[in-house]
C-alpha cells in the first residue's frame, strides 16, 4: 500500500461515525433541483441545446447540480477539513513522524476528496435517472468525468487553504464559491449572459464542468467536449503543484 492510501484509509476510518456531516455537500444540489428545477422550472418551459436538442428545465439543470455536487464533495475536505487538520488538530504533523511525507498528504488528502465527491455524483446521478432527468447512455461517463471537476476543486481548495489565517478567511473562499455556483451557465445558457461578460463565465472552472456533464447527460456529445476536459486537467494540474509546495512550506518549516 502507497504511503498516499494511508492518509486515505485514515479517512475512512474517521468518517465511519461521522456519516451525517459526510451528507451534508449532497444535499446541497438535490435541494437546488428540487427548489429551482422542479419549481421554478414549470415557469421557463424548455431550454434549446446549441445542437438544437430540446430539453426539459428540469433535465437542463440536472448535470449542473450533478457538477455542483463534484465540486462540494471535493472543496468541504478541501478547506474546513484540512484547515482543521492542519491548524488545530496537529494531524499533518503527528503523520510526518512517520515515513510519510508532505507529497502523500497532499496526495492522500486530494484522492479522498475525489472518493468523496464520486460518492456524491454516484448518488446523485441514480436520483436523476430515477426522475427521468438522463436522455442518454452517455451519462454512465458522467461519474469519471466529475473526477476532473473534483480534481481541480480540490487542488484550488488545499492551495487556498494554506493561506487561510483563521475561520474568518473561509468567508473569502465562499465570497468566490457562490458566484461560480450561480454564474458558470448552471442556471441558464451561457447565450443568456451578455457577450461582454461572456468570457467571465468561460473562466470559471465549474463552466467546463458543466458543459461536460450537461453533454453526456443530455447526449450532445462533441469533440468540444475534450476541449473542456483538457482545461479541467491543466486548472488541477496547476493548483495540485501549487497545493503540494505551500504544504511543504508550511509542515516543514
Amino acid at each position: 500500500m502507497s504511503l498516499a492510501a494511508v492518509v486515505v484509509e485514515r479517512n475512512v476510518v474517521t468518517y465511519r461515525r461521522q456519516w451525517i456531516a459526510f451528507l451534508t455537500g449532497f444535499l446541497e444540489p438535490v435541494f437546488y433541483l428540487f427548489s429551482l428545477g422542479l419549481g421554478l422550472g414549470a415557469l421557463i418551459g424548455d431550454i434549446t441545446l446549441p445542437g438544437g436538442q430540446v430539453v426539459s428545465y428540469p433535465q437542463y439543470v440536472a448535470p449542473a447540480m450533478l457538477a455542483m455536487a463534484a465540486m462540494n464533495g471535493a472543496v468541504f475536505d478541501a478547506t474546513y477539513n484540512m484547515f482543521f487538520k492542519l491548524k488545530h488538530a496537529h494531524t499533518f504533523d503527528a503523520m510526518l513522524a512517520t515515513p510519510i511525507g508532505p507529497r502523500d498528504i497532499a496526495l492522500g488528502e486530494m484522492a479522498w476528496s475525489l472518493v468523496r465527491s464520486g460518492i456524491y455524483v454516484t448518488g446523485f446521478l441514480l436520483i436523476s435517472l430515477a426522475m427521468g432527468l438522463v436522455r442518454s447512455w452517455w451519462a454512465l461517463l458522467a461519474v469519471p468525468a466529475a473526477t476532473l471537476i473534483g480534481f481541480v476543486f480540490s487542488g484550488l481548495g488545499m492551495a487556498a487553504t494554506s493561506w487561510v489565517r483563521n475561520y474568518v478567511d473561509f468567508d473569502y473562499i465562499q465570497m468566490a464559491l457562490v458566484p461560480l455556483t450561480l454564474l458558470s451557465a448552471t442556471f441558464f445558457p451561457i447565450e443568456a449572459y451578455p457577450a461582454q461578460v461572456r468570457w467571465l463565465v468561460e473562466l470559471s472552472p465549474l463552466y467546463h464542468g458543466v458543459v461536460i456533464e450537461r453533454g453526456l447527460m443530455l447526449g450532445d456529445v462533441g469533440p468540444g467536449l475534450l476541449v473542456h476536459a483538457a482545461v479541467l486537467v491543466v486548472v488541477g494540474s496547476i493548483a495540485l503543484w501549487v497545493a503540494r509546495r505551500r504544504l511543504a512550506h508550511l509542515l516543514l518549516k
